[in-house]
């Protein structure tokens, strides 16, 4: 780096960007704003010109001049074990575009959510909202966007009704082809654990099931269907009742990693081969599935893809798409590992 270059390195401004680049500070500005009046060779020099001098747009400057404060907030559930890979997609999307993120963990059954998130709203002059399930799925919290105009977009929300801005994946579809394969396996007894009726997203994962069972003309018996929490207990709890049946099932397909987990840890306490005498799958593929032993079988959910797209929508959105409702589908993908095979032999 020269030294003209250096003397701005600790302290670049837009006018030193501007000079860099050739170009007049107007220019810059629209790139950093991503007005669409550009054009591509002009962007890319001021691009190339802010990464060489480690530039950072000045906050309180751009809030002035543009009466925003270029900062999203994402919100979400405290205990949600999902969301690493959603905060490492957002921030992606979010130096891309020269947003900052706040990250503001709540408790989705408390009964002043709404207030909180009205209060981080207003008191943060967050720019607009990134929301997680369960969060998205509340009425309250609907309700509350759609009354005071907060621009956002939903990520995984279980039925886009009216508001579509979300970013989902096709839980039901893929949930369908794991049960398929089970079934193709050999399968005919297919145990499913579902997820905490609180997730509206992760019941299409019940529906696929259902769907597949259907297709493969074999029984969904109410003694095979548990209720789970999404926790990995609620998955010992599920195990035993599964186990305990009087002709238990040789497959189970629970609708995340951490049930699957439990049911696992009960087969090996009674002393069953996995997959030899119970074939188990998750959904989610979570560190844990290939960590665990056997690895798990599972689908392999984009988060952090569908979190990137669901900050850039909502950028476009502020950048004046209002009019226009959006909804995409980014596909999850089956993973088969080792927890799941062959039909035992009668």
């Amino acid at each position: 780096m020269s030294e003209r270059h250096s003397e701005h390195f600790r302290n670049s401004t837009i006018s030193d960007v501007a000079t860099l680049a050739g170009v007049s500070i107007k220019t810059v500005s629209r790139v950093l704003n991503r007005e669409p009046k550009v054009r591509p060779a002009t962007r890319e020099k001021v691009e190339a010109a802010m990464q060489e001098l480690r530039y950072r747009p000045n906050s309180p400057g751009r809030m002035l001049a543009s009466r925003r404060s270029y900062i999203l907030g994402l919100v979400y559930n405290a205990n949600s074990s999902y969301i690493t890979s959603i905060q490492n997609g957002a921030l992606d999307a979010c130096r891309k575009e020269h947003y900052d993120l706040l990250i503001h963990p709540c408790h989705y059954r408390d009964p002043a959510i709404t207030d909180e998130i009205a209060d981080l709203v207003t008191s943060t002059k967050v720019d607009g909202l990134l929301l997680t399930p369960p969060v998205s799925d509340l009425p309250r919290v609907r309700e509350l966007m759609r009354k005071y105009q907060v621009p956002h977009v939903s990520i995984s929300r279980g039925s886009a009704g009216t508001d579509q801005w979300t970013i989902g994946t096709n839980d039901r579809e893929v949930s369908a082809a794991l049960t398929a394969h089970l079934s193709q396996q050999g399968h005919r007894r297919i145990a499913f654990v579902k997820s905490h009726p609180d997730h509206e997203a992760m019941a299409n994962r019940f529906r696929g099931f259902r769907d597949a069972m259907s297709l493969a003309r074999l029984d969904v018996e109410a003694a095979l269907v548990v209720q789970g929490e999404n926790t990995f207990d609620s998955g010992l709890r599920a195990g035993e009742r599964l186990l305990n049946c009087a002709l238990p099932p040789t497959a189970v397909f629970c609708a995340n990693d951490h049930m699957a987990a439990g049911v696992m840890a009960i087969a090996h306490e009674r002393g069953l081969k996995i997959p030899r005498d119970l074939s188990v799958a998750g959904f989610d593929d979570i560190p844990l599935a290939s960590q665990i032993w056997p690895t798990l079988t599972t689908v392999r959910q984009p988060l952090r893809e569908m979190a990137g797209f669901a900050t850039q929508l909502l950028i476009q959105r502020l950048r004046g798409r209002s009019g226009e409702n959006l909804a995409r589908i980014v596909e999850s993908t089956m993973v088969l590992r080792a927890s799941t095979g062959p039909a035992p032999r009668p």
